[in-house]
């Protein structure tokens, strides 16, 4: 039996309609929390949803903020509170700063930093209000340093632990704690498989094996991050034993970001 008791929380999980989002709405299950899914893609939120013991399935795009906020209502509407929020909602678009276009920096933007901006915005006010809860943004390794040809990317998440470290503090003395997770790279993952590496061969002029090879061999222990890696650390911050720790953004990346 675990330590961690997350028995009857509830948690909402943005982007959580497949990849690593969908992983930790099942692991939030797993736990026995009560899981709002929440996604642009709504047919993919509703199949997560289904497979799940006790949740509600959300169309939210998380740049609109008036449909965060719609989010929030359904869910107090449904259970009363919320006790977990999981920003996870991001995209990745590459390329240098000649090849990626303003269009496409400005929606990883509006996606990665000002969704997440929205989504606390809309749910925060009823975790003050109970004085009570974890906010946790999923992060990257990108947001602690540089990225080569990915500077969309990094310039998002580097404002997420800004954003994280400010709203940590203005909700420090209300009981509310904000956090962050920055994995490493998720090499197995449908992102990666189905998306990263194309992206990343065109634009370092390299194989997609040789990417791989490439990150694989960046990192201390030598294997890829795994979703179970950041479900663990989520785990943790979402409950009762990290009640001192706020404002922190803990690397998950076996050792390449130290």
């Amino acid at each position: 039996m675990s330590l961690i008791d997350l028995k009857g929380k509830v948690a909402v999980v943005t982007g959580a309609s497949q990849g690593l989002g969908e992983a930790l709405a099942q692991r939030l299950d797993k736990e026995g929390c009560k899981v709002a899914v929440c996604d642009i893609n709504i047919d993919g939120a509703n199949a997560v949803a289904s497979k799940l013991s006790d949740a509600m399935a959300i169309a939210v795009d998380v740049t609109k903020f008036d449909q965060c906020q719609a989010a929030a209502e359904a869910v107090l509407n449904k259970w009363g509170k919320v006790d977990i929020l999981i920003c996870n909602a991001a995209i990745v678009k590459s390329g240098d700063i000649f090849s990626l276009s303003p269009e496409a920096f400005k929606l990883v933007t509006d996606i990665n930093l000002n969704g997440y901006f929205n989504t606390v915005k809309a749910f925060a006010p009823s975790m003050l209000e109970r004085k009570s809860g974890s906010i946790i943004q999923i992060n990257s390794k990108s947001g602690r340093k540089g990225s080569f040809k990915n500077g969309a990317y990094a310039s998002s998440k580097f404002g997420g632990v800004g954003l994280t470290q400010s709203l940590a503090l203005e909700f420090a003395e209300s009981g509310v704690r904000v956090n962050c997770i920055c994995p490493g790279n998720l090499l197995n993952s449908p992102l990666w498989v189905n998306s990263l590496f194309k992206q990343y061969a065109a634009n370092q002029g390299i194989t997609e094996e040789q990417v791989r090879e490439k990150y694989i061999n960046q990192v201390p222990m030598k294997r890829s991050c795994e979703y179970k890696d950041i479900e663990d650390v989520m785990v943790f911050l979402a409950s009762d034993y990290s009640g001192y720790m706020t404002g922190q953004a803990i690397n998950v990346t076996g050792g390449q970001q130290m």
